[in-house]
């Protein structure tokens, strides 16, 4: 990670530490502010951890950044870029340049989460409190766990079931940056190695975090995003296991209506994993952004990202909820997934626990905790879909697709799945992204992608 991103980190969270403190006659003065005095109490490093929630609500990130670059990236005529920025025009005709600029943000803004992540980490000794130490620790682990895993998604070529995965990751850091004396110049891991790294993490954070968190990372969402983690190594036994797991004993539930799963203001009853936006924050959250009509917050592209009619053929029964989740304005066709400016954002959904299980059990031939048909079937009655009488793997794969569209699943699946992306091949350079040019300029240890 390069010098100026460094910086920023710093002196953000310093900043950040001066204005949390109780008793302004007890701290030194910003400008002197030490970085010892800046981790040396439990309250500290709590605001650390809520910073990097913060960072996580990024429109950079997990508020739409990333999630733009897989379903634009994975775009094979679903969908119409229709904005001004240059970023995701590039993502959409797949040209991408190794200076743009939103795919520097994610770098960037991921790194910047793995720093903080890593400042908790190396701090912990502050707490006396046994659980109070397991709860940051493991909700440290997670965050750090689910940043690597789209980080290694989106620049590195896919993981290879069949083994090796000797292909360049991402560079795996995990000393905190506190002073600009102690930058490094990591060079790049490779996907097994990042693979290793986030299964790691994960086991941890599954074994501290309690079973309720309140709205951070509980157990469950740990569980939850290990699921989704061996269902793209194709450990299908582990994906199962894992997201059965969830299912049973989670205590969430499908919300009684597809709709009731999106634009809310407090987490539904499916929600695993999201990120809480209200309306005292700074701005609206991403998706909604991009994907919204102006009349609900978006852009003036109305909506920036519009639905085209060929993804309609994706649906079976023209009554299913979800074929219905769509509105119209001026200038296109809008999902009603991202309509609320100041909705949460679900980062995981039970709903694709189901999927999980029903595809690994398929795979598998077996049928833990119920059936694949029963699994689908129970979120096509949640859609008022009509029923199926049997399913096989194919099926299950376009239930997947009909379920999670618009969520930032396009460019994972289809290169976890081999499937090519229009006349494009699925490990194609042009479907990894770029390592951001001035970090490349920054950082002589960095291999550029080929292609770039």
């Amino acid at each position: 990670m390069k010098k100026l991103s460094n910086y920023k980190i710093i002196f953000s969270l310093l900043a950040i530490l001066f204005f949390a403190c109780d008793d302004n006659l007890d701290i030194e003065p910003e400008q002197n502010l030490s970085p010892e005095v800046a981790t040396s109490t439990p309250a500290n490093l709590m605001t650390i951890l809520n910073n990097i929630y913060g960072e996580l609500r990024s429109s950079d990130s997990y508020g739409g950044g990333i999630a733009i670059a897989s379903e634009l990236i994975g775009n094979e005529g679903d969908l119409s870029w229709n904005g001004t920025f240059v970023g995701p025009g590039e993502y959409n005709e797949k040209a991408i340049l190794a200076d743009n600029g939103f795919v520097e943000d994610i770098w960037m803004n991921a790194y910047d989460i793995n720093n903080q992540a890593n400042i908790v980490l190396s701090n912990l000794d502050v707490f006396e409190d046994e659980s109070e130490r397991n709860a940051v620790e493991g909700d440290a682990k997670f965050l750090r766990a689910i940043t690597y895993f789209d980080l290694v998604r989106l620049f590195s070529q896919r993981y290879d079931q069949d083994g090796g995965n000797t292909q360049l990751g991402v560079p795996i850091v995990t000393e905190p940056v506190l002073d600009a004396s102690s930058i490094t110049y990591p060079a790049r891991n490779t996907v097994q190695e990042v693979y290793d790294f986030i299964l790691s993490d994960l086991t941890d954070a599954n074994a501290l975090l309690a079973e309720d968190n309140d709205y951070f990372a509980n157990k469950y969402s740990a569980q939850a995003l290990l699921a989704r983690v061996y269902l793209e190594m194709g450990n299908y036994a582990g994906a199962r296991d894992a997201a059965n797991e969830v299912i049973e004993n989670s205590g969430a539930s499908l919300t009684a209506t597809f709709e009731e799963a999106f634009n809310n203001s407090v987490n539904s009853s499916e929600d695993l994993f999201a990120i809480q936006v209200t309306g005292q924050d700074a701005s609206e959250q991403g998706f909604n952004v991009y994907w919204a009509g102006s009349d609900f917050g978006g852009r003036v592209g109305n909506p920036d990202i519009s639905v085209n009619e060929v993804h309609f053929d994706k649906y079976d029964d023209m009554e299913d909820d979800r074929a219905n989740f769509f509105y119209t304005t001026d200038d296109g066709t809008a999902t009603t997934k991202w309509q609320n400016q100041f909705g949460n954002i679900p980062i995981i959904r039970l709903a694709e626990m189901y999927l999980i299980r029903a595809e690994a059990n398929e795979r598998l031939g077996t049928e833990v905790g119920a059936t694949p048909l029963e699994d689908i079937n129970t979120l096509r009655e949640r859609a008022n879909a009509s029923l199926f009488d049997s399913v096989d793997l194919d099926e299950i794969l376009k239930e997947r697709r009909r379920e999670l569209a618009f969520e930032g699943f396009a460019l994972f699946d289809a290169k976890r799945l081999k499937m090519d992306v229009g006349d494009i091949d699925y490990n194609a350079n042009s479907l990894v992204l770029p390592i951001p040019l001035r970090e490349i300029d920054a950082n002589p240890e960095l291999t550029q992608n080929p292609g770039y």
